[in-house]
């Protein structure tokens, strides 16, 4: 037998394949992006906290000591602007004030939102999208838009200076984003459980109010929160309706505070640093169930 026969030229190595090449490439750029996305989050995050922790530190000190050295620590520490803050009957009543609106407000919005959902939701009849529509083109349009005829009707109702001229539009205004976060929780409900509902003897508002509102509690408890903490936080209706000041809102209460201890710069620091505890607070224990209840609209 003759030996085989050779061409003298190797071959060439084989070409790794995209995918073994293409990993390495992925973990660099995951290991590149990991740092630039901390450092992202921790320039964002100084930016959004320096004016609050600014705001508390000043509490601390007294007005000379902040024109001299604005940015330096308190020394000696001064509870006087707190405590001063806290002893004063003003403080309270506003406090008070600002969670009987919230509360109002927030259940009008949870309620009639609920409803106005359901409704949206399960019921098929001629101009649904469109009264739909008209709920989310509310969203477009803000309080000073409509704060002219809204000041002239609560004046013909003689409700100006009362909790109610506050919480009614602030539950109107509400119930747009209440109904678009809602529907689409109240629409992925299965047909099939509401059949079965009505066989079993069950009513559409029984079904409503048993089935539908339990299964929707995510979003339920997202709407509350941000109502509440819209309701606490408004200012421009409060200033525009409320013109006795035992009937002033934390916010409003504020800048009247400021108004008046204007020449006491960390007594207003003082001031609004016990103002922003509440909604803080509140918003911090409760941000878990908003981005819950957020993922699960944008998912329906």
């Amino acid at each position: 037998m003759s030996a085989p026969m050779t061409t003298g030229v190797e071959p060439e190595p084989a070409a790794p394949s995209s995918g073994a090449a293409s990993v390495p490439v992925a973990q660099r750029r995951r290991s590149l992006a990991t740092p630039l996305t901390y450092l992202i989050a921790i320039v964002v995050a100084a930016f959004a906290l320096a004016p609050l922790i600014y705001v508390v530190i000043g509490g601390f000190r007294t007005t000379g000591q902040l024109a001299d050295r604005p940015l330096a620590l308190p020394s000696p520490w001064k509870l006087s602007n707190y405590t001063g803050v806290l002893k004063a009957g003003t403080f309270w009543r506003e406090v008070a004030n600002s969670l009987l609106i919230a509360v109002v407000s927030t259940g009008l919005v949870v309620i009639c939102g609920a409803m106005a959902a359901f409704i949206l939701s399960r019921y098929d009849f001629r101009g649904r999208d469109s009264l739909y529509q008209f709920f989310v083109a509310g969203l477009l349009f803000p309080v000073a838009v409509a704060i002219l005829p809204l000041y002239l009707m609560l004046r013909n109702l003689n409700m100006l200076d009362t909790p109610w001229a506050v919480a009614l539009p602030e539950a109107a205004f509400g119930l747009p984003m209440t109904i678009v976060i809602l529907r689409p929780f109240m629409r992925n409900v299965p047909s099939e459980l509401e059949d079965a509902a009505v066989i079993d003897g069950c009513s559409r508002f029984g079904f409503f109010w048993r089935i539908m509102l339990p299964l929707s509690t995510p979003a339920l408890i997202t709407v509350s929160i941000l109502a509440f903490v819209t309701s606490w936080n408004a200012y421009l209706l409060p200033y525009l309706l409320l013109s006795e000041p035992n009937q002033y809102t934390l916010p409003l209460g504020t800048a009247t505070f400021s108004s008046q201890y204007s020449s006491d710069t960390a007594r207003i620091l003082a001031f609004t640093a016990l103002s922003m505890v509440p909604a803080l607070t509140f918003f911090l224990v409760a941000q878990r169930r908003i981005i819950g209840g957020l993922t699960g609209s944008v998912k329906g």
